[in-house]
């Protein structure tokens, strides 16, 4: 497992290296247009259609999505991903998703924990069906590098009708929402 986490690091910093200066594709600099903040109610709503990804073909599990946050509230986040499916019992994640803030990592293999019908971030036959990953508490304010591990981050080229049968899940968003007592 370690190997894995290694490699895809490994190949997440290659293909970063290689988007440098790439004018299709976001430069990853961190300017301010390019920084998502934080909403007034605390939580940080990441949407995959705003990150910077990164596909392997030959290693779907090293698929990376990475956005930068400036986070204005510290404390404790619980973490939610949301994906779009058919199969609201089976996601089909093969493996664990990993999220990264700064040098914190959690991992966790998504489940249908929440079923949102009629969303309008998915088309039907499509439902969203949101999963809880786990808890993190970020200690500090200013602006965070987030990064997803996941094989379901797909090209952004690929739309919600062109997914095949086989293609039953699909990362769409992440949210950080402050743990309250």
């Amino acid at each position: 497992m370690r190997r894995i986490i290694v490699l895809c690091s490994f190949v997440a910093g290659v293909m970063l290296l290689n988007s440098c200066g790439n004018s299709t594709t976001k430069s990853g600099t961190g300017s301010e247009s390019d920084i998502i903040r934080q909403g007034a109610d605390g939580i940080i709503s990441l949407n995959l259609a705003n990150a910077d990804c990164y596909s392997d073909v030959k290693n779907p599990s090293c698929n990376t999505a990475e956005w930068n946050v400036n986070v204005s509230k510290k404390g404790r986040y619980n973490i939610w991903l949301s994906s779009a499916t058919r199969d609201t019992n089976d996601l089909k994640y093969k493996n664990a998703v990993m999220v990264s803030v700064q040098d914190l990592t959690i991992e966790g293999r998504p489940e249908c924990d929440r079923i949102i019908y009629n969303s309008s971030d998915v088309e039907y036959p499509w439902f969203r069906a949101d999963s809880f990953i786990g808890a993190m508490y970020i200690q500090d304010t200013g602006v965070f590098h987030i990064q997803i591990n996941s094989e379901q981050i797909l090209p952004k080229d690929i739309k919600q009708g062109e997914m095949s049968a086989a293609d039953l899940s699909k990362l769409i968003s992440v949210s950080f929402t402050p743990e309250t007592n």
